[in-house]
């Protein structure tokens, strides 16, 4: 039976605005990465864009799974937690990485690990999420 409550309707319909969005981007970096960085900044600062970019296209797929289990009744925030840490992952870790990677500055790499501890707990939320999910 499909869900019509339009709150767990909304839900989703913003997890995948947020997730179209962030797919589009990962999408332009990793375009900009290949061809309008390489051979103009140091290979080791281009292998931290490349990274940044697949991060980002890893994490705006996770957020396609949050919008599904958003549209779900779990009757707690897990999934909304989940797609919030992946969210802030993306900026922190691959914005620290985009920055590097752009610009060569390493003023920003100390959000790095921040970014992949909002990745390791989104997986997190959304395990807890997906292990105590019960059908209505």
């Amino acid at each position: 039976m499909a869900r019509t409550d339009p709150y767990y309707r909304l839900r989703a319909i913003v997890w995948l605005r947020i997730a179209a969005v962030n797919g589009l981007l990962a999408v332009a970096a990793g375009a900009f990465g290949a061809h309008g960085l390489e051979g103009k900044v140091p290979t080791v600062d281009l292998a931290a864009f490349r990274t940044a970019a697949q991060y980002h296209m890893y994490h705006a797929l996770a957020l396609l799974a949050v919008a599904w289990l958003a549209d779900k009744p779990h009757g707690s925030l897990r999934p909304d937690f989940a797609g919030w840490g992946f969210v802030v992952g993306i900026i922190l870790f691959c914005g620290s990485l985009y920055a590097l990677g752009a610009t060569g500055s390493r003023s920003l790499v100390m959000l790095t690990p921040l970014g992949g501890l909002s990745f390791m707990l989104g997986w997190g939320a959304m395990a807890l999420s997906v292990l105590t999910h019960r059908e209505a």
